[in-house]
């Protein structure tokens, strides 16, 4: 199993420590879709007893990273195309409306920080870091929208997906085209035109879905 031991014996919140690292693990890679993870072995990697190692495989299945099997227990989700492709039809209601709310409330030092972002992304040679570099960028624009319910359940989407997104960018060779309609999202943010951002965002995670499923069909 691909994680990092670390000693949380005596860690009050063990429980979200155990989470993020699972979490962060899933939705990178390290762990595959459907690996088991096994209780005894996260908690010895953890020094912790397995009830923080138990509620955080709970939380994970409530965000739908993790199922439990028969006779297999906790594995991570496999996704098959077409839950890939509603993941996205999800997104793609979520997020244009977040960002629609959010671009009246955007400050300068906001649209400055997300063209940082905008230009790490872009500039990035590394495949492994741009799924992050990716959601950096659009959580930075999102982060003004006071939809809180809208965000959760978009980010919880996003983890579900942030394999499949960084898989296509490699795969479709997809940065140039990502990084181009972000610097558009931007620009129509920077000129306080919600709708066209709106559309744009859209338009942006519609693209990548049909890139990725055209993908997952050749596979």
């Amino acid at each position: 199993m691909k994680l990092t031991s670390m000693d949380i014996s005596a860690t009050a919140s063990a429980s979200s420590i155990v989470f993020e690292a699972l979490r962060k693990a899933i939705i990178q890679g390290e762990l595959e879709e459907g690996e088991p993870l096994r209780q005894d072995e996260i908690a010895r990697l953890f020094n912790t007893s397995r009830i923080p190692v138990r509620e955080a495989i709970s939380r994970l299945e409530e965000q739908g990273l993790v199922k439990t099997r028969r006779y297999k227990g906790a594995v991570v989700t496999e996704l098959s195309p077409r839950e890939t492709e509603e993941i996205f039809n999800l997104r793609a209601l979520l997020e244009p409306e977040i960002i629609r709310n959010a671009v009246p409330r955007m400050t300068p030092d906001l649209l400055s920080d997300a063209r940082e972002k905008c230009a790490a992304f872009s500039a990035s040679q590394d495949p492994m870091a741009w799924g992050d570099l990716n959601r950096d960028f659009h959580e930075t624009l999102y982060s003004a929208s006071d939809l809180t319910f809208f965000k959760e359940i978009a980010r919880n989407a996003i983890d579900r997906v942030e394999r499949q997104i960084r898989a296509q960018l490699v795969m479709s060779n997809g940065m140039e085209r990502a990084g181009m309609e972000h610097d558009q999202i931007i620009d129509a943010c920077a000129a306080g035109d919600a709708g066209k951002a709106a559309d744009l965002t859209r338009r942006h995670i519609d693209g990548a879905k049909a890139s990725l499923l055209k993908h997952l069909t050749k596979v």
